[in-house]
């Protein structure tokens, strides 16, 4: 690295200390000095400490939500460049993510490579404009977002998604059987 020049730190905050730990130590092979966090509550901690130039935040985590974490590492720094990640992806959360200063938003599986397209420049839309030009999803693509959020909750048990969501569970089965409605 050229003397003078900032060293690109990422921070990596996701609950699942398996694919933390991967993305860690490929950032690493890819040039960066990189570090994970586990929770919301240990993230504004560890970006205090080692100042990150570039941070992934994973949407859901069991103390708290990485929406209210973007705003955090903005304030803590507004040039940090932050992807956050999700298992859970809709367009609302998307639009709330970049209105919170989140430069992109990836659904996982993301992979390394995702992640680094994402920092280099694969921006979304400002906040104000993505509000303003996106499309609202159909009733059909919110429900099958909301049954696959509650699917996962309950750990893929079909049973008790169905009682969770006051459904039949042949009917949620059938609902589950159709592909994801398009957006």
């Amino acid at each position: 690295m050229p003397p003078g020049e900032t060293p690109l730190r990422v921070l990596v905050i996701d609950d699942d200390a398996r694919f933390r730990e991967r993305l860690v130590r490929a950032f690493v092979r890819h040039g960066f000095e990189a570090q994970g966090a586990a929770s919301a509550a240990e993230a504004p901690e560890a970006a205090r400490a080692f100042r990150p130039s570039h941070a992934v935040v994973d949407l859901r985590l069991p103390d708290g939500s990485g929406l209210d974490l973007v705003r955090e590492l903005k304030a803590l720094d507004a040039n940090t460049i932050i992807v956050v990640l999700t298992g859970y992806g809709s367009i609302a959360t998307a639009v709330e993510a970049v209105r919170r200063g989140a430069t992109h938003y990836l659904a996982k599986p993301a992979d390394v490579d995702d992640i680094l397209l994402a920092f280099a420049g694969a921006t979304l839309p400002s906040g104000q404009e993505a509000a303003l030009t996106h499309e609202v999803p159909s009733l059909a693509r919110a429900e099958w977002e909301h049954i696959q959020r509650v699917l996962a909750d309950c750990g893929g048990n079909i049973s008790q998604a169905a009682r969770l969501l006051r459904i039949q569970r042949r009917s949620l089965q059938r609902k589950l059987a159709k592909y994801p409605v398009p957006q």
